[in-house]
């Protein structure tokens, strides 16, 4: 998966990604989820101690699916994280939302993956131990009707706001080699070190 070079767009007015990039058409592929590697979301969002200790959440749930041999896939990012929620609501993020697109590990269908790591996909651990409201869809089966209803549900729900403001969010791989350089961009922002 390529990166998009233009990295996440700034909020617009409303306090929100927008959900296609400024200046470009409403038919351009340059909208949201907006491609980027890990690293480009810790620089642009790790700018105070609560955003930062989300964002080492984020970083530790990862290496909890990476133990777990999820390493292809992607993640939709999305929440009051990716918002300006300190002038729109005058608090900080408190969590933030993910959807894991994986494949299956190999050697693994999903019954034996949810026995042998159960505990890595408890929603309420997950929820207290890394301040992740966290989802997930298994990659590889044959496109459904089904599986097109989840998509379209966790895209029709991300890209509004609950008033039903458009907005954006951001989508990053799941590849173990970035984690690295977006933890060395939080531990330069004086974020906590958990590795």
């Amino acid at each position: 998966m390529m990166s998009n070079t233009a990295g996440i767009p700034a909020w617009n007015s409303a306090g929100v990604l927008p959900p296609i990039r400024p200046n470009m058409p409403g038919s351009t592929p340059d909208r949201s989820p907006y491609v980027v590697d890990l690293a480009v979301l810790f620089d642009r969002f790790a700018t105070s101690p609560e955003r930062m200790a989300i964002l080492d959440g984020l970083l530790r749930f990862r290496a909890d699916l990476h133990v777990a041999g999820i390493t292809s896939g992607f993640q939709w990012l999305d929440g009051s994280f990716l918002e300006q929620v300190e002038a729109l609501e005058g608090r900080p993020p408190r969590d933030m939302d993910v959807v894991t697109f994986y494949e299956l590990p190999s050697g693994l269908d999903q019954r034996a993956l949810l026995q042998k790591h159960a505990d890595k996909f408890n929603h309420p651990r997950i929820k207290t131990s890394y301040n992740i409201d966290a989802y997930f869809m298994m990659l590889g089966d044959p496109l459904n009707a089904a599986f097109v209803q989840e998509i379209s549900y966790w895209y029709s729900m991300w890209s509004h706001r609950r008033e039903g403001l458009w907005k954006g969010f951001v989508q990053v791989d799941l590849d173990p080699s970035q984690d690295d350089d977006a933890r060395a961009v939080l531990t330069l922002s004086g974020g906590a070190s958990h590795a």
